[in-house]
C-alpha cells in the first residue's frame, strides 16, 4: 500500500531552520506528484509546496524565498528545508501524493500522511 511517513517536525525559535522529510513508498506508478501541506488550529488547509512528476515545482506565496522543496532516492523521498521561520508557520505539515492523474500538483491529492508539527515560538 501507498504510505508517506513525515519526520522532522519540532519545536524553533523564530528565524530558525527547520527540515521535513516525508519518505514515501507503495506507489503503483513511476509518475507522481509530492507536495507538502500543512493546517494551523482555526485555518484553511495551504497548500505549501509540490514536485511534479516531471520536476515543476510550486511553492505557495507565503513561504517562497524561505522554503524550498526537493527530492532524492528516485523521488522516494521529499523534504521541505524551511528558513527563516514566523510563528505564523506554525501548524501541522502534511505530506501528500498524486499519482491517478499522472503526477501532476493541479488535481487533487490521493495519498495522505499523518502530519508532523510544527511549532515557530516568538
Amino acid at each position: 500500500e501507498v504510505q508517506l511517513v513525515e519526520s522532522g517536525g519540532g519545536l524553533v525559535q523564530t528565524g530558525g531552520s527547520l527540515r521535513l522529510s516525508c519518505a514515501a513508498s507503495g506507489f503503483p506508478f513511476d509518475r507522481y506528484a509530492l507536495a507538502w501541506f500543512r493546517q494551523a488550529p482555526g485555518k484553511e488547509r495551504e497548500r505549501v509546496s509540490c514536485i511534479s512528476s516531471d520536476g515543476t515545482v510550486y511553492y505557495s506565496d507565503s513561504v517562497k524565498g524561505r522554503f524550498t522543496t526537493s527530492s532524492d532516492n528516485g523521488k522516494r523521498t521529499v523534504h521541505l528545508q524551511m528558513n527563516n521561520l514566523k510563528p505564523e508557520d506554525t501548524a501541522v505539515y502534511y505530506c501528500a501524493g498524486q499519482v491517478v492523474a499522472g503526477g501532476t500538483c493541479y488535481y487533487p491529492m490521493d495519498y495522505w500522511g499523518k502530519g508532523t508539527l510544527v511549532t515557530v515560538s516568538s
